[in-house]
């Protein structure tokens, strides 16, 4: 199989991308690698594929025979291994100006196996604007061999000096059936519970696998969805935000914990802690105080991002419920993300007016703006919840 088989119902991006790397590859052999488009911007829909595709991407322009897939150079990039090929996915909340500039100097060197020097840069929307305009001077002159591929949600994500100067690949979310499929034939799963993860997964196909054969993330989908109902009163608001914001902390917390302590823990090492010899291990521990405090800044950023996305995740499939409520409402016949909550869904359509669920939806997006400019959760989901419970 090639490494194009993982994107799912993106048969467009996969032929564009197939015909840029043949293209890409007659370029070398006729000594033309200045001719080829060396920015490119992945873009879709959360679950689309963007770094799947890129990394498809890069392991086609490295493969002799453009992404045949078994290849040792398709099997180093699929593994991340590859020494040309530099992978990038912040961490924390943004991407600094000085990450920023140290990528850069280490994208300009040359190829040391394969044709060329990638940077696959996943989340690139990301770049704080001092980054961003770092990452443009590289983009605008870049070397002949080196090439960007960067993944945004949308074009509009990245500045225009920069989008302007990327070849854009864009990508649609999976059907239904196409992510069922794909969950059957490769992971086993049944096939109604795999249409079951790809609806309740909105085409978001590693969420789908979580789904599918993760109990815990069904359980947490279902207290997401059970909020709805439960506010019938002021303290039942409160007491719901409450709920949200502990599923995102705990979730934060079991990504987090083991691999903080990983990570302190070889730092340690690396500046002697337990190292014998007089005087030896005090010195260079002392020395990694500002390692250390580093680190400790960088895993205090990721906790908050993956709080924050989990937060995120869980309004989205908020939105996704209302949105299943306003299509009963309005007859439109459209699959329902929620099939399998389809009573909860009916009852509320007939309880409600499509103005209300509006208003509802609304609320739900307006608290992701809070949270994404940095207000206190509790307070932004607080609001939220009493504005779901507001009359109809």
């Amino acid at each position: 199989m090639s490494v194009f088989g993982d994107l799912v119902g993106q048969d467009k991006a996969v032929a564009l991308l197939r015909q840029a790397a043949g293209a890409a590859a007659e370029a070398v052999a006729g000594g033309r690698g200045a001719g080829m488009t060396h920015a490119w911007l992945f873009t879709g829909p959360p679950g689309s594929g963007r770094s799947t595709a890129a990394r498809a991407f890069a392991a086609a322009l490295l493969c002799p025979d453009q992404g045949c897939g078994h290849c040792e150079a398709c099997h180093q990039v699929d593994v991340g291994s590859h020494p040309d090929v530099t992978f990038v996915r912040p961490e924390g909340l943004s991407y600094s100006v000085r990450q920023t500039r140290e990528l850069v100097l280490k994208a300009a060197g040359a190829p040391t196996l394969g044709r060329w020097r990638i940077v696959l840069f996943e989340d690139a929307d990301r770049v704080t604007e001092a980054a961003a305009n770092a990452l443009l001077k590289a983009i605008e002159e870049p070397p002949p061999r080196t090439v960007w591929l960067l993944c945004a949600p949308s074009p509009d994500d990245m500045i225009i000096t920069i989008r302007s100067r990327c070849r854009v690949v864009t990508l649609r979310t999976p059907p239904t059936e196409a992510v069922a499929n794909v969950l059957a034939t490769r992971d086993g799963v049944p096939h109604e519970t795999a249409l079951f993860a790809a609806r309740a997964a909105q085409g978001h196909i590693g969420r789908a696998r979580r789904i599918a054969l993760d109990e815990q993330v069904r359980r947490r989908r279902d207290e997401v969805l059970s909020i709805p109902r439960s506010l019938t009163g002021v303290g039942d608001c409160v007491a719901a935000a409450e709920r949200l914001v502990k599923i995102s902390t705990e979730d934060s917390d079991a990504a987090t914990t083991a691999l903080n302590e990983v990570e302190t823990s070889e730092l340690r090492k690396v500046y002697g802690e337990g190292s014998s010899g007089k005087g030896l291990n005090r010195g260079l521990v002392r020395g990694g105080a500002g390692a250390l405090k580093d680190l400790e800044s960088l895993q205090k950023s990721r906790a908050t991002r993956i709080k924050r996305d989990s937060l995120d995740l869980a309004l989205l499939d908020l939105v996704a419920f209302y949105r299943d409520v306003l299509a009963v409402q309005l007859g439109a016949v459209v699959e329902l993300a929620n099939e399998d909550r389809r009573h909860e869904v009916e009852a509320l359509a007939r309880a409600s007016s499509p103005e209300s669920t509006l208003r509802r939806t609304d609320a739900i997006m307006k608290c992701r703006e809070r949270l994404a400019a940095n207000v206190n959760p509790q307070i932004a989901v607080e609001a939220m919840t009493l504005a779901l419970r507001s009359p109809v």
